[in-house]
Parts: C-alpha cells; sequence; structure tokens
C-alpha cells in the first residue's frame, strides 16, 4: 500500500468519524432545546457599537418570552405566543414584532431541526469546555445568523449572538439560569404602562 492511499484512507476514516461526532452534538442540542419547557436568568446584553444593559429573561414554551431591562434601559419585551411587544417606556412606544423577524425565536420553539433545510449549520466550534454553533435561516431576510453557545459538562445555554439589519452583533450572555420553573403565565400577557419591576443588583 503506498503512503498515499494509506494517507486517503486515514483521511477517510477521520471524515467519517468526525461527522458522526458531529451529528452527535447536533442531536444533544437539538434534544437540550426541545426538552426546555421553561426558564429564566439573568441576562447582561453587549453591542459591537458599545451599547450594554442587563436584566431578566423568562421563557415558557412555546413561543413565550419577557425581557425585563434594568435602568437605564427602560424597556420590556413581552411575547405571549401570538407577536412579540417591544416597549420602550421611557418614549412611551410600542412596537409589534413578527416571531419571524427574531433570529433568537429559535430557542422558543417546541420542535427544533437542525436539517441543513430551513435551519443550515454555518460554522460549529468545540472545545472542552464549550460547544458553538452558528445557525442560518433559508428565509432571514435581513437578518443575520444566530449564534448558541453551551456549556459541555453540564450542556447548558449560556449566550446567543445575532447580527441585527444595522450590522450591529448582540450577546446576549445567560447568568444563575434556571430550566423547567413554574412561571406565571401573566408575566407573558403584555399591559400598557406597566412598570419595569427588574432591579439591577448592586
Amino acid at each position: 500500500m503506498t503512503k498515499q492511499i494509506a494517507f486517503l484512507l486515514g483521511f477517510l476514516l477521520w471524515s467519517s468519524v468526525a461527522n458522526a461526532q458531529n451529528a452527535e452534538n447536533i442531536r444533544k442540542i437539538e434534544d437540550y432545546l426541545n426538552n426546555i419547557k421553561s426558564m429564566e436568568a439573568t441576562f447582561v446584553q453587549m453591542a459591537s457599537n458599545g451599547a450594554t444593559a442587563e436584566g431578566r429573561l423568562f421563557i415558557s414554551k412555546p413561543n413565550k418570552i419577557r425581557m425585563e431591562y434594568a435602568n437605564p434601559t427602560n424597556v420590556l419585551i413581552v411575547g405571549d405566543g401570538d407577536f412579540i411587544v417591544y416597549n420602550d417606556l421611557d418614549l412611551d412606544q410600542v412596537t409589534h414584532i413578527n416571531y419571524d423577524d427574531i433570529p433568537a425565536s429559535l430557542i422558543l420553539a417546541n420542535d427544533i431541526k437542525i436539517d441543513g433545510k430551513k435551519i443550515k449549520i454555518t460554522d460549529f466550534y468545540q472545545d472542552a469546555g464549550s460547544t458553538s454553533i452558528t445557525l442560518d435561516y433559508a428565509d432571514k431576510g435581513d437578518l443575520g445568523p444566530i449564534t448558541l453557545v453551551f456549556s459541555n459538562s453540564p450542556m447548558e445555554l449560556k449566550q446567543w449572538k445575532i447580527v441585527d439589519p444595522q450590522s450591529v452583533e448582540v450577546a446576549v450572555s445567560l447568568y444563575d439560569a434556571k430550566k423547567d420553573t413554574p412561571l406565571d403565565d401573566n408575566i407573558f400577557k403584555f399591559k400598557k404602562n406597566k412598570k419595569n419591576n427588574y432591579k439591577k443588583k448592586k
């Protein structure tokens, strides 16, 4: 057997093992996301333009989300499953957003399938402590991809990153997350002029 043939066989074997390993990792990510029923966590949001904010995140699947921003970012985001409301309390402005216009809504679905059709993998990285996967949508319009970052042991969602239509990268990091805790369904119902109840830790 020539060295070239031996090298080729070795490369094909390595590729087969690597592909199988990647498939297993993707299955674990799908299972983790699909098995989340609810979640609450403190979040810190950082943007590439220098903007920062923090607050409290609540998720109840399918498709319910609440993000309470702490001062001085006086913003409330509430999604009841049908649409998402962005409420700027300082400006007394309410904007309705379609779920399809927000890549982060991926983590709110009950049945997430990374099959290379509607959702494609554009980047994947794993080391001893964490796994990062970047997903792109077939019908994303002006939206960029979303990157999900997980800790490996135990597997937990630690961060998501998106690129908005103005090419600003926004990273939302999660801390002290609690999964599958009972949440009052009323917190996902938008009530105009209701102030945030999240207080920034000193």
